[in-house]
């Protein structure tokens, strides 16, 4: 599948081991250019994350699958990207890089608030 449309939000790189060793992970945020705009969230796995480097208000054309899994009684959605194309518009003079362009999201305690019933963060 694919969407277009500019970056809004570049998120922390996430990072861990796993059972095969060492995983890096960043999220992005796109908006379309439709009547009504739409955000999506979209994910970079591994090498692709340097492959593929992305700024705030690049346009860009993502290819992508979509996964979702089951954990808890609850489903969860993964839009993994596995190619991005920037347009010939997008800013490449003064636009900052994807270093810089990190929107600091805010940490949370996994651990479900006491009587929610949820073991989500949100």
């Amino acid at each position: 599948m694919e969407i277009s449309g500019k970056i809004i939000a570049v998120l922390p790189i996430a990072s861990g081991e796993g059972r095969n060793g060492m995983w890096r992970s960043q999220d992005y945020v796109l908006e379309t250019a439709d009547q009504y705009p739409k955000k999506v969230c979209f994910n970079l796995f591994g090498d692709k994350i340097d492959q593929f480097p992305i700024a705030i208000d690049d346009q860009v054309n993502v290819s992508f699958d979509i996964e979702s899994k089951e954990y808890n009684g609850r489903w969860f959605t993964n839009i993994r990207a596995w190619k991005v194309d920037k347009n010939a518009s997008s800013a490449t003079s003064g636009a900052p890089s994807a270093q810089q362009s990190v929107v600091n999201a805010p940490s949370f305690d996994a651990t479900p608030a006491a009587g929610n019933g949820s073991d989500l963060p949100f």
